[in-house]
């Protein structure tokens, strides 16, 4: 996942350069939904990503602009992850990647809940989702 190594010039293909892999995806789908934002908090998450992998897709995120690192508040050992605007303008993707995904997978409960307040009006649903990651 380097920085402007391209496969083709097809847009999806130099989109999946960028955030095509399944950890990636992960990882921003734990900084939009799950307000995670540390290497603690991602290796926590319950598929299990390897630190090595972890710490190659955080990069690899940061080179491409659609994650920020910055010193962490309360301990200087730490970093803090956060989504750059980039990197929020992903929302919509993946929000169409979940519903699809309803279609055809079982899904817990609350997860359904959430992708009916989406479906039911996906701009207010997005609109709020930002509202709330660029408040922090």
């Amino acid at each position: 996942m380097e920085t402007n190594k391209k496969r083709s010039e097809c847009p999806l293909s130099c989109s999946l350069d960028v955030f095509g892999d399944k950890w990636s995806l992960l990882i921003i789908r734990d900084l939009l939904f799950f307000k995670k934002g540390t290497y603690n908090d991602f290796l926590k998450s319950e598929e299990g990503i390897a630190t090595n992998i972890l710490a190659s897709r955080l990069k690899a995120l940061e080179e491409n602009g659609i994650i920020e690192k910055s010193a962490h508040p309360e301990s200087k050992a730490k970093n803090l992850y956060r989504l750059s605007k980039k990197g929020i303008d992903l929302l919509p993707i993946i929000m169409e990647i979940y519903i699809w995904s309803d279609k055809y997978f079982n899904m817990p409960q609350e997860i359904k809940e959430i992708i009916k307040e989406a479906k039911n009006d996906k701009d207010k649903f997005v609109k709020q989702i930002i509202k709330e990651l660029t408040a922090e």
